[in-house]
């Protein structure tokens, strides 16, 4: 039984000396009240009124001080109250007789009672190890690191039976890592019980063996400690221990059953942390191979077009250059110019996406002149927007903001790229840059007149290597807008995708105007500030 159910429900032995001491105390001063009260001719009554010591000391003391009181009160009583009176001789030998049956109730009304109070100590005690496994079996289920689980099971154990306890863990090897309650829970143990040697061996040969050693087993009996295996169905999944000493013998198979209990609950917990990290594991490979497939799919799409592109225009121009006017050789430069740039785009894609996530993408921050950003960004992709009309709405002061400048130009293209593939001929691209000084933020909105994004797929679209069913027919990898996320969470801004009031798509970034309550040294007087 362990130490804390042990002081819930049984009194120590220290404290049964004390126990005859009071039963002494109580008959004499029951004595001395019957006789203040005037009942020395009431035998009856007197020797009725005896048996309430006994009562007493048997509900809270157990048997032996019940039996105690009983003889002490048949004392009392022939020598106070059976005639001749202050003598144990007795005039009238029947009142031996009376002692005798007085007695034989009274041991007898004791059992009954000290039966009671075992009974009730042992529902006590069924209680309190109800309860500890309960709240062990409650800490194990909250718990799903498995290191995390291991220090909670040695814990939890060490708590419950007032011992030192260890979990041992195979390492996938040959040696089993030791999980120590953290600290001794009973005076004089040291801390770290369980990494010894032979704490160890034992460990190890209950973890290959599968049987319970240690003391209170019939293996190994003399070891200082009890190890019982963590066993489910499938598998042995390791060893929990107990520190013993030799003072609990007589409670060792108690102290069995009750680690057996909680190394059943422990050898669950850890099946269930394992299959938890197996499945996630699962589940991170599967999903890594439906990247790595899109992946593969999406660049292969995308560097074939405009490979061909390139491949037939230079191949035509070395070729059949007789045959080509000037404007033919133009087109297929151009061509090859195109084909060169999407190239180069979608290389930037990848490595940005391999950056951000591999955290090492490093900020080169400065402060970034918006207008400049969008004109050098509209100059990368006029190229390929030659019939679509796009306008530019600029605050009247100068937009600032602090950040990458190649990473925010690299924002803006994949942005008004895909405006420009998702749109028709002839169609209206709006960037507008508007500030709210009073929130510190700069606004730059990119509206099209396109096909639109369906309200269920506009947080969808910022995921990697997703690709809209409508969208099929335009080829693409995905990765553009994930990586615009990644790029202005980066900078501490928001993107998201809204519907534009006159029809297709507008993208709406936000992003901080200052970092860190720095400000741009810019006045409204166009001075530089000191």
């Amino acid at each position: 039984m362990s130490e804390r159910i042990k002081k819930e429900t049984l009194p120590s032995h220290g404290k049964r000396v004390p126990a005859y001491v009071w039963v002494t105390l109580g008959v004499t001063l029951l004595t001395l009240l019957l006789h203040a009260i005037g009942m020395s001719g009431d035998l009856v009554n007197v020797a009725l009124i005896y048996l309430f010591p006994v009562l007493v000391s048997a509900v809270y003391w157990g048997m032996g001080p019940a039996v105690y009181a009983a003889s002490f009160s048949v004392i009392m009583f022939d020598f106070f109250f059976v005639p001749p009176y202050l003598s144990f001789t007795v005039e009238d030998l029947r009142y031996l007789i009376s002692f005798v049956v007085y007695l034989a109730v009274a041991i007898l009304t004791a059992s009954l009672a000290g039966r009671l109070r075992q009974q009730l100590e042992m529902v006590k005690a069924r209680e309190a190890t109800t309860n500890s496994l309960y709240a062990l079996s409650r800490q194990m289920t909250a718990i799903t690191d498995l290191n995390t689980l291991l220090v909670n099971i040695a814990t939890q154990v060490s708590l419950t039976l007032g011992k030192p306890a260890a979990v041992y863990l195979p390492d996938g090897q040959v040696d089993l890592l030791v999980t120590s309650s953290p600290a001794s829970t009973s005076e004089g143990e040291k801390d770290g019980w369980g990494d010894g040697e032979s704490e160890i061996a034992i460990a190890k040969w209950v973890y290959h063996h599968g049987q319970i050693a240690g003391k209170g087993s019939s293996t190994l009996r003399e070891s200082p400690g009890l190890y019982v295996p963590l066993r489910t169905e499938e598998q042995i999944h390791g060893v929990l221990a107990v520190s013993m000493d030799a003072g609990e013998v007589h409670e060792q198979q108690e102290q069995l059953r009750l680690l057996e209990a909680c190394g059943g609950l422990a050898a669950g917990a850890i099946a269930r942390v394992k299959l938890a990290e197996e499945a996630r594991l699962a589940q991170i490979t599967a999903e890594s191979e439906r990247i790595r497939t899109a992946l593969l799919d999406s660049v292969s799409h995308e560097l074939r077009t405009p490979l061909t592109a390139i491949i037939g225009s230079a191949t035509g121009l070395l070729e059949n250059d007789a045959l080509f006017t000037p404007e033919d050789r133009r087109e297929l430069t151009g061509n090859i110019r195109d084909g060169a740039l999407r190239m180069n785009r979608l290389v930037t894609n990848l490595l940005g996406m391999v950056r951000l996530e591999s955290g090492m993408l490093q900020l080169n921050r400065k402060w970034c002149d918006v207008g400049d950003i969008i004109s050098v960004v509209l100059t990368q992709v006029r190229g390929f927007s030659p019939h679509r009309n796009i306008q530019v709405e600029l605050p009247d002061d100068p937009a600032f903001i602090y950040g990458d400048e190649v990473l925010l130009e690299q924002v803006l293209v994949n942005i008004i790229s895909n405006a420009i593939k998702y749109s028709p001929d002839e169609s209206r691209i709006v960037i507008t840059v508007t500030s709210d000084k009073s929130l510190s933020q700069l606004m730059i909105w990119v509206a099209d007149q396109g096909i639109g994004i369906p309200e269920a797929e506009r947080t969808r679209i910022f995921d990697k290597f997703y690709r809209s069913e409508s969208t099929q027919h335009v080829t693409g990898t995905g990765l553009g807008l994930a990586i615009c996320k990644g790029i202005v969470e980066v900078h501490g801004g928001t993107i998201v995708a809204e519907p534009n009031p006159g029809g297709g798509t507008r993208m709406r970034i936000n992003i901080p105007m200052e970092a860190h309550g720095l400000r741009f040294p810019y006045s409204e007087q166009g001075e530089v500030e000191e």
